[in-house]
This record gives C-alpha cells, structure tokens and sequence, in this order.
C-alpha cells in the first residue's frame, strides 16, 4: 500500500493526483492519448487541456443563461436515446427536477424510482413522488433495510473488490439499491454532478484522524494531504469540480454503480460544461439559474417544493418557515448520525433508553451507519478489526484502533468515518495485497455482473488488477 496514498485516503476519503491506494500503480491522467508500439510505450501525450475552456470568454449574466439553456434543451434528448429501458432516479431536490421540466415525457413513458430507507419516507421520497405525479408517471421506492443489513459483508467486500478500493464501506448500498434499480431498467437517468457543475458543491475536504488511532509516520502523510488538497482549491473552482472532484473522488462510486446499469447524467455533457466554464462569477453562487432552467422548462414543478425547501407556492413566510424547518432536520439528522459530535455522543449513551435519535433518523438521510455499527453490525465491526491481522497493520496503534471499536458499540463515541476508512483498508488488504479467501462473498457470484473492462485474473499465483 503506498503511504502517501494511505493518507490521502484516511484525510480526504479518495486517493489524489491520478494515484491508486496500491504502490507504483495510477490511474491514466485525464484525456490521456498515448501510443504504444510493439508492447513499449513510446509516447504520452492529452487531447485535451482544461485551460481550453477555462480561457473562454466570460458572457454577461443574461447571455450566460440564455446560452446554457438553448444547451441543455438542445442536447438533453440526446441522453435519452437508444434500445434500453431508460428510468428516471428522481430526488427530492433541483437537478432531476431540471431534467423532468425539459424531458416532458409522456404520460406513463418514464418509470421513476427514488432510493429510500427502512425507518420512513425521506424528503427524497416524498418530493419526487410529487413531481412524478405531477408529471404523470409511476413511482415506485426502491429501499435499503433488513435484507441489506443481514448481507451487509457481503456487499461491503463486494463493492471494495469491484472498484479496486475506490469506495469506502459506507458506499455498499449503492451496490445493493443498483442491483435493484437493474430490474425496473438497465439504464438509471440522474441529476448526478448538477450541483457541483451548476452550484460549486464541493463533495470533500480532508478531515483530522482520530488522536492515537495511527503510528506517527502517518501523520505526515495526512498532513500532506491537507497541503495537497489546499493547492488543488486555488485553480478554477469548476476545474476543481470536474477534473479533479470528479474523477478521483466521485469515480468510486460511478464504477460502483456501473458494475449494475449504464448510469447517464446530461450534468457532465461536454457542450454544457464548457458553457458554464462562461459563467459570470456570480452566476454560480446561488441556486437561481437551476430554478430558472425548472421555471422556464416547466412552471408547474416550482410549485412544489425540495427536499431543502427552496422553490414551492411562493407564500414568502410560510416558504422560509419551511425551509428553516427543513435544514434544521437535516442538520439535526446529521448531528444524529454520522456527524454526532463526541460530547452529543456521551449525552446520547445516557440517554440511550429513549432511541432519541428515532425523531431525525430517516428524514432526509437513508443510510445510518452510526447505529448500524453500533447495533445491527457490530459483530462484523469486531470480527474484523479486533483480529489479530487487522490489529497488527504498520500503520495502525493497537490500543487506539482497540478503544475506537470498544467505545463506537459502546455508544459514548461516534467513530463511524473512521469504522468506514479502517475497514475498507482492512478489506483492500485481504483481497488484493494479501489475495486471502478470509473475505465472506464468491467472487464469481453469478447474480452480481463484473466491470466490462475489469477482469480480475491469476499470475504465477498472484492477484493482476
């Protein structure tokens, strides 16, 4: 396992700057076109370089916007060609919503589905249930629960091994509600990147370990990749999104997901990327151009409102009233969750009687790893990372990793990244590097379908990737 990649991927969640987890192996660069002759590489060049669109002109505000929608409409139907069933993965928030307003598909043409969980409908559900109504097509919840959670290392080993360690644990089940999102169509339409090309959203940022949990040579390297991820932000802000964000961080859980269906989101078309990279500065700062594009596509679906509350009946007080409401279950879940700071974490043992986190759970949210660790997957959790193998890794402080366990099912601590970071390790170490047969799934489980262009295969006893 290479170091500095380690700590890239205990700090930020994702390995940086084209690396993999595993020593003196990469991921091609970005537009890589490079010629190989008789087996011997003889020339690295791109066929594309992002100053390419960042050295564009800037349009001002009103033709910024005219020009991405006569884009987005002109090019949307292009996502939806082809002999495959196609089906909507409708959220509760803007950028499906976009889709469906300049979609207008017709009555009944478009099977939507929204993932949903165990404990009650989430905002995502019941939001999208409305547009589809509204748009007039089915809608069905397609829902993690019991069944997941009884195969829970099943998929955990399952989605580590697929993407090659790109994903975390806490991805699994993507790979669950996709293998059941296979059988409603085998293509998923989604709004996935809308918010980060549209609206800046920036999916990481490097976080501090848990004190006494790694030996001290790894410190530097997390410390490296704060430095790394603080360099990487001072280039253009869009760059950032689809450049970098995008092929190392959300790549995971794209190969994920593609293991199951053919995923198409019109938020990554080349035409419509190079557009936004047009954009006035202050275009991108609100969410105004996304609710326009669902204003100007269809009027109809701003009258209901997200999953966060913004758009709805225009009623100003009742509007923000909602929307106050809305982000403060949404951050109360959070806090509820797997953002539970320590000391809610005390209090919440103490109170432990009471399931208080029963009032948040489930609102917004749809995995809830915190409790599953602690309760429903403890078992696991202790099996693999108090075994003697996982305790005695290079990079892991015995008692640490010991008083993280013990205190996360003790429920007076929330150590659930960090349960999500030192199993994903512990499970690339078993399957790749150690290649052992300790892991719980068949890897040629005939119901799961492998990567078109990953096939794993065995050299003088010794596991290629």
């Amino acid at each position: 396992m290479d170091p500095e990649s380690l700590g890239e991927f205990v700090s930020c969640g994702s390995v940086l700057e084209n690396r993999t987890l595993f020593e003196g192996i990469h991921v091609l660069p970005p537009a890589s076109a490079w010629v190989f002759q008789d087996g011997s590489l003889e020339q690295k060049a791109s066929y594309f370089h992002p100053r390419e669109w960042e050295q564009q002109e800037r349009l001002d505000p009103e033709s910024f916007y005219q020009e991405l929608r006569a884009t987005f409409a002109q090019n949307l139907p292009r996502y939806f060609n082809g002999h495959e069933r196609i089906a909507m993965s409708l959220t509760g928030g803007l950028d499906t919503r976009m889709i469906m307003a300049w979609r207008k598909p017709q009555p009944g043409s478009l099977p939507c589905y929204t993932f949903g969980g165990m404990l009650r409908d989430c905002q995502d559900v019941i939001v999208a249930r409305q547009v589809a109504q509204l748009c007039e097509q089915p809608h069905q919840v397609v829902r993690v629960g019991e069944e997941f959670l009884s195969h829970f290392p099943h998929y955990a080993e399952r989605a580590v091994y697929l993407t090659d360690g790109c994903v975390d644990v806490g991805r699994a089940p993507d790979l669950y509600l996709n293998e059941r999102a296979r059988t409603i169509a085998p293509v998923r339409m989604t709004g996935n990147y809308g918010g980060e090309v549209l609206r800046r959203v920036r999916a990481f940022k490097p976080a501090d370990p848990v004190p006494g949990l790694f030996q001290s040579g790894v410190l530097t390297h997390l410390h490296r990749a704060e430095q790394t991820y603080a360099e990487l932000l001072r280039q253009h802000p869009l760059s950032f999104a689809v450049f970098k964000q995008g092929p190392w961080h959300h790549y995971g859980v794209l190969a994920l997901e593609q293991t199951q269906l053919l995923l198409r989101s019109p938020f990554l078309d080349n035409d419509f990327v190079r557009t936004v990279f047009r954009a006035p500065e202050s275009a991108l700062t609100t969410s105004e151009i996304s609710l326009r594009l669902i204003r100007d596509g269809n009027t109809d679906l701003l009258r209901i409102p997200t999953d966060r509350g913004l758009a709805g009946n225009g009623r100003r007080l009742s509007g923000a009233a909602s929307r106050a409401s809305l982000e403060f279950l949404f951050k109360a879940e959070y806090a509820c969750d797997m953002g539970m700071p320590q000391w809610i974490a005390r209090a919440d043992h103490i109170l432990s009687p009471l399931h208080l986190e029963r009032l948040f759970l489930g609102r917004h949210k749809i995995f809830h790893f915190r409790v599953w660790y602690r309760n429903r997957l403890a078992e696991y959790v202790r099996e693999m990372l108090l075994d003697a193998r996982s305790l005695g890794r290079s990079y892991i402080d015995r008692k640490g990793l010991e008083a993280v366990v013990r205190r996360h099912l003790k429920g007076d601590r929330n150590y659930t990244t960090e349960i999500h970071r030192l199993l994903t390790l512990e499970i690339v170490h078993r399957l790749f590097i150690e290649n052992s047969a300790a892991c719980s799934f068949n890897h040629q489980s005939p119901s799961v379908t492998q990567h078109l262009w990953y096939q794993p295969c065995t050299r003088n006893g010794e596991r290629s990737i």
